[in-house]
């Protein structure tokens, strides 16, 4: 990464400072500007989460916000209510509060001397969530939004349910806000306050995986805060972005469809990160495009960047199939539209003998009974770049499954968009799924994963009101895959996978399935590229402000484990990640936090299935010190989920809260 030590302007920091909210809630904030946008009042960018501006997104903020700010912006970094400095409670995300809070920052902000009351809003996941959310009440100050890693509707898309199943990463999710909850504001900061708002935070801020589970369709409580639900509520223009390795890409493609307002939309090879850090690479100037697109609809520039194409897309080649990609190889193309006029939906029967594009007679069957193990080199559902947390090699999973596949391919066939696989079936049981994967398999025969989908059977027809399967009964179904951009090479194989399960993508059904296909009425269907398959790669190297001061003590590093107990055959996969222990220099803040994940399962016994998380956290400066550990375990029974969960927390050497929760929540067709 170019670091850009000479900025085209002197820029001023603001460590802290307090936005107050209407109800006399302070929130606190950090800000970058130019030093004379006093004198010369500028446009401001807001980014508004909950990750604590003074020291868990310090590091990223600190190579980011600047040099934005250098090119004529106010930066404000803004910490959620309850998060950080800022008075208050978190309780859940996105809550009405929450939103409301942000249209009052947004309007505090445009009203300062610094600001020319002009405002865009910024954020990767949360912050891109909220930014979509704040554009739909149209705060009148709000002129344009860039979103990354984010979604339009919080149940199909986004870290709970994915095909109506629940995710694992739905336990992984709450466990890192349940420790987030935790954690203190800074005493230099808020001063004798922080040990009441410290408490009121254990005490109150409560146990979020509860709540959550206990939505298991898509009602009220996931359709709030899903722009999807009033698309043209938006009014301002939106640049989406994410990865296709980040859980998050589809959403690109629906906002580019759906949005009445000027969309742009960009999905690169990368996991869950701004593109300037974008991994898998090649990462990009992100931020010389990111100014781009503000120069245009806050400064009324013509930057150029609405008379190109509305979509940009990473072509991935092939690749290895690895957990972990430094890079990725492939290209950059461009669609004038989506749905674009450059995909064409080509169809490939399944054929009884596993052959995609092969024959079924009406009477042909084929059946499947996954053992729990498939999944579990299926890595994460959304990619943080850590080692582990990508698919491997996909011929372990294709013994536990259902495979057809082409014959080696003749020419390049290149794909955008989303598979689709239309299953016509039988299953012995009320509550079934499906999990289907997209391999590209090389002539030696590794199978590397490109694409993958879920469903919950029950949820065929509807994800609000899901129906039990009727044993012996035929239904159909369509199973949709995760939009991805990929070239199959010419001798290659494409290979479409079927198992009953995917732990620990998604919890298993209560009870072992049979799931019964009727071939002759099933097939897949791929969005074939036909147009001109290169564009002009016009992004240069990321480049970014001057890095934080910060002493690393132990340096970020994270893995995974596979192993299987050869007497039970109970398959352990665990993942282990340290954010790292480091002091940071200028305020001479030291902070630590490290997280361990186990899952685990019996072969055929999906009640046997646990989740467990545990998050340290560690906080000190001088003679002050906090330490919290979180815990927190699911497990199931036929009828229900069970949450086990218990939080400690430590000022110095006393122990000040030790808490504890169990909950039992019916499970709904799940």
């Amino acid at each position: 990464m170019k670091i850009d030590t000479d900025l085209p302007r002197p820029v001023r920091e603001i460590e802290h400072f307090e936005i107050p909210m209407p109800d006399g809630t302070r929130l606190a904030a950090r800000v970058w500007m130019p030093e004379n946008a006093g004198d010369e009042p500028v446009p401001a960018i807001l980014e508004y989460i909950p990750y604590r501006k003074n020291d868990k997104t310090l590091e990223r903020d600190h190579a980011r916000a600047p040099w934005i700010a250098a090119q004529g912006y106010a930066y404000v970094r803004l910490d959620l209510r309850g998060t950080g400095e800022s008075e208050g409670l978190m309780t859940d995300e996105y809550t009405p509060l929450e939103l409301q809070d942000g249209c009052d920052a947004i309007a505090w902000i445009a009203d300062q001397g610094w600001c020319d009351g002009g405002v865009g809003i910024v954020g990767i996941s949360w912050g891109g969530f909220n930014g979509l959310q704040l554009a739909a009440l149209q705060p009148p100050a709000l002129k344009a939004v860039v979103t990354i890693c984010s979604t339009d509707d919080r149940y199909t898309d986004d870290i709970h349910y994915m095909g109506g199943a629940l995710l694992c990463d739905h336990l992984s999710w709450a466990s890192v806000m349940f420790g987030i909850n935790t954690l203190p504001p800074d005493p230099v900061h808020v001063g004798e306050r922080w040990r009441a708002m410290w408490h009121q935070r254990l005490d109150d801020s409560g146990l979020w995986l509860d709540e959550w589970l206990r939505h298991q369709t898509r009602d009220a409580f996931w359709k709030h805060g899903s722009v999807c639900e009033d698309i043209g509520a938006i009014e301002v223009p939106v640049y989406a972005v994410s990865g296709w390795a980040d859980g998050y890409c589809r959403a690109v493609f629906r906002l580019v469809e759906t949005l009445k307002s000027p969309a742009k939309g960009i999905v690169g090879p990368w996991s869950h990160k701004y593109p300037h850090l974008g991994e898998p690479g090649p990462a990009i100037d992100w931020l010389t495009e990111e100014t781009r697109w503000w120069d245009h609809w806050l400064k009324g520039r013509d930057t150029g960047i609405m008379d190109e194409d509305p979509l940009r897309l990473f072509l991935q080649d092939h690749a290895e199939p690895r957990s972990h990609y430094a890079q990725r190889a492939g290209h950059w193309i461009t669609e004038p539209a989506w749905p674009s006029p450059n995909i064409e939906r080509r169809t490939f029967a399944l054929g009884t003998d596993g052959r995609l594009g092969g024959d079924a007679a009406p009477d042909d069957r084929l059946h499947i009974a996954s053992p729990l193990w498939v999944g579990s080199h299926a890595g994460k559902w959304c990619s943080y770049a850590k080692r582990g947390d990508q698919p491997g090699d996909q011929r372990r999973e294709d013994a536990g499954s259902l495979v057809f596949e082409t014959q080696p391919l003749a020419e390049d066939v290149h794909i955008a968009g989303d598979a689709t696989i239309t299953l016509t079936f039988q299953v012995d049981r009320p509550v079934a799924q499906v999990a289907a994967r997209l391999m590209d398999v090389a002539p030696d025969g590794a199978a590397t994963r490109v694409s993958y989908g879920v469903l919950n059977l029950t949820h065929r027809d509807s994800h609000e009101t899901p129906e039990a399967l009727v044993p012996g009964e035929t239904y159909t179904a369509e199973v949709e895959m995760k939009h991805v951009a990929q070239s199959f090479r010419a001798g290659h194989r494409i290979r479409l996978g079927l198992s009953n399960c995917y732990f620990p993508i998604i919890w298993p059904a209560p009870e072992p399935v049979t799931l019964t296909l009727i071939p002759a009425e099933c097939a897949l269907t791929l969005p074939v590229r036909t147009g001109d398959a290169t564009a002009p790669d016009r992004f240069d190297p990321p480049r970014a402000a001057e890095p934080l001061p910060v002493d690393y003590h132990i340096e970020p590093h994270s893995g995974w484990s596979v192993t299987e107990d050869r007497d039970t055959g109970r398959v352990v996969v665990e993942a282990f990640d340290h954010e790292g222990a480091a002091r940071i220099t200028p305020h001479d803040l030291f902070h630590s936090a490290d997280v361990r994940e186990r899952y685990s399962v019996l072969p055929y016994d999906p009640l046997s299935a646990e989740g467990q998380v545990v998050w340290v956290h560690e906080m000190s400066r001088g003679d002050w010190s906090v330490k919290t550990v979180t815990d927190t375990t699911l497990t199931c029974d036929r009828d229900s989920f069970h949450i086990a969960a218990r939080l400690q927390a430590w000022e110095g050497e006393t122990l000040v809260r030790d808490l504890d929760w169990t909950r039992t929540i019916p499970r709904h067709l799940v």
